[in-house]
């Protein structure tokens, strides 16, 4: 059976945080659906500017997690400031949790899952200016390259990917955790 895999994201997004994950798991045979408020095109952000777009699959309206394997949240500072904002995408990540599924998150994506409030008693990583926020929600953060909590894979930055793309594949090709919760 193939495995569907949903990254989640809008304009602002990390270039190489969306990019390398998605390179990867489909390397690995896996159908990867970019899904994001709207259908069109996103906005990647790399250093300073804007750089590179990419098609989105399919609106967060669209979607349910019922249809997907796993989830990948890439990071940068605009993306998932934006994606928190939004209940549907609130809801469609914490289903995640809900339904022992593997989640990725990396940078600054933790944003997103703390207003999703399924961080507290995670151990957990993340961008370092945003351990306090991750630490006020409840989490235990820590240090790492790649942090592993039951089906929930956490990294620092686009320097960690190789890692996190390892254990992202890994956590999936696992499946269901019966320990994940939301």
């Amino acid at each position: 059976m193939e495995k569907r895999i949903a990254i989640l994201a809008t304009n602002g997004f990390e270039k190489s945080e969306l990019f390398s994950p998605k390179e990867a798991l489909e390397n690995e045979g896996f159908k990867v659906d970019i899904v994001s408020l709207e259908k069109g095109k996103i906005k990647g952000w790399e250093g300073t500017d804007w750089s590179g777009e990419i098609d989105v699959d399919r609106s967060i309206n669209e979607v349910s997690a019922k249809e997907y394997n796993a989830l990948v949240l890439p990071g940068g500072v605009i993306n998932p400031d934006q994606l928190r904002r939004h209940d549907e995408v609130l809801v469609f990540v914490r289903d995640f949790f809900k339904q022992s599924k593997p989640v990725g998150a990396i940078c600054h994506a933790a944003w997103t899952l703390i207003n999703a409030e399924v961080v507290e008693g995670r151990t957990m990583t993340s961008f370092n200016s945003i351990k306090k926020d991750l630490e006020n929600a409840g989490a235990l953060w820590v240090d790492k390259e790649v942090v592993v909590d039951e089906a929930f894979v956490t990294s620092r930055n686009p320097d960690d990917l190789p890692a996190f793309n390892a254990k992202m594949i890994e956590e999936i090709k696992e499946g269901k955790h019966d320990l994940q919760h939301a």
